[in-house]
């Protein structure tokens, strides 16, 4: 009875301990509610919403319709209008599009003859899951509209509607391109939060982090000096990462200098969220489950697991505070459509933005610490 009565002391102990830890119960809450809700309302791997460009060069009433119908399916999104094929191609290529439906302007002529018209449909391959899906649904629109005007004469000759799909920047959707490119940037950031969190959390278990801190050593200066060596051999451990994607035959089109700067950008601010973890955590334990709480999320917003487009628009505005969603974007950009600064700056801004404030927020914690 004595042992017994040992045991249930120690548990009353060790419960009254766990109680009293309230971030950790938030945690807890969190991950049984608020993260099961959110990745319920966004993790569908239907595409829906895709954003299309079209270019109706027929301008007729048949076009309009077959327009119509692409807009009234829900899967796509007819986010802009094109005049010409260049237009087309740099909408694809500065990534405001990532569909396109061509219709030629003799469509309406050969529908009248009798003739099968063709209607173009360009995707980006770059996600080489949301473009076969999309391929799908574009070719079962196309379908559905050839029926309505064929009616029962389609089943003795050809459609009158002809769908000609073309991948662009990964014209084989092979989905290993999408997986190796995505697979290093999620390593960047876990190497970023993980070892930026543990280094400092581990100081301040120990106490140094106060005694820095009494020094003359300001907050900023040692959240430098800590992420200067996760920063360099992050870049560094890139090349082999760079090795292995070429061994998977991950072509990189870009520029490999502006790839290293838009890592380092990412890197930056990779570091930052593990940082600002390492202020608000005071034990190990605690920095490892708020990363493992903060990288899910970030995984999930990235489009790395779904498309952004199929999410509910709160969630594609709350991704854009990913830096993992901007970096895949521009790492996408450079290796598989060769573009470059003048189209991707957008990214490495917000990547600074969100590194700078996150490194802001950081210093301010570890001053209030200090005072």
């Amino acid at each position: 009875m004595a042992r017994y009565g040992r045991i249930a002391a120690l548990m009353r102990k060790e419960l009254t301990q766990f109680l009293r830890a309230r971030s950790m119960l938030a945690l807890i809450l969190y991950l049984y509610t608020g993260e099961v809700i959110m990745c319920t309302y966004a993790m569908s791997f239907d595409v829906r919403n895709l954003p299309t460009v079209f270019a109706d060069l027929a301008r007729t009433a048949e076009s309009r319709a077959l327009v119509q119908d692409f807009g009234a399916s829900g899967y796509f999104k007819i986010t802009r209008t094109a005049a010409t094929d260049a237009e087309v191609a740099a909408v694809l290529d500065r990534g405001e599009a990532l569909a396109a439906v061509v219709i030629p302007p003799e469509f309406s002529r050969q529908l009248a003859q009798g003739k099968p018209a063709t209607v173009q449909l360009l995707l980006d391959g770059s996600n080489a899951n949301t473009a076969s899906v999309a391929q799908g649904y574009a070719q079962r629109i196309v379908q559905n509209f050839a029926m309505q005007r064929a009616g029962p004469h389609l089943a003795v000759g050809p459609p009158p509607v002809e769908h000609r799909p073309r991948v662009w920047y990964n014209s084989e959707l092979d989905y290993r391109h999408f997986m190796v490119l995505s697979m290093m940037s999620l390593a960047g950031m876990m190497v970023g939060v993980i070892t930026a969190a543990a280094g400092v959390v581990r100081e301040k278990e120990s106490g140094t982090v106060e005694q820095l801190l009494v020094t003359p050593v300001s907050p900023g200066e040692m959240i430098a000096a800590k992420m200067a060596p996760p920063l360099l051999f992050g870049l560094i451990a890139l090349f082999p990462s760079l090795l292995v994607a070429a061994a998977f035959g991950v072509p990189l089109r870009g520029s490999l200098l502006l790839f290293m700067l838009f890592s380092g950008a990412f890197l930056l601010s990779s570091l930052g969220i593990g940082i600002l973890v390492a202020a608000v955590a005071d034990t190990l334990q605690q920095a490892l489950l708020i990363s493992f709480l903060i990288l899910f999320p970030f995984l999930f917003l990235s489009g790395t697991i779904v498309p952004l487009e199929s999410m509910p628009i709160g969630l594609q505005y709350l991704a854009e505070l990913s830096p993992l969603r901007h970096y895949m974007d521009a790492v996408l950009g450079l290796f598989l459509k060769g573009v470059g600064l003048d189209v991707l700056w957008p990214r490495l801004a917000a990547m600074l933005a969100i590194g700078i404030a996150l490194l802001a927020l950081s210093v301010g914690r570890f001053r209030r610490r200090l005072g």
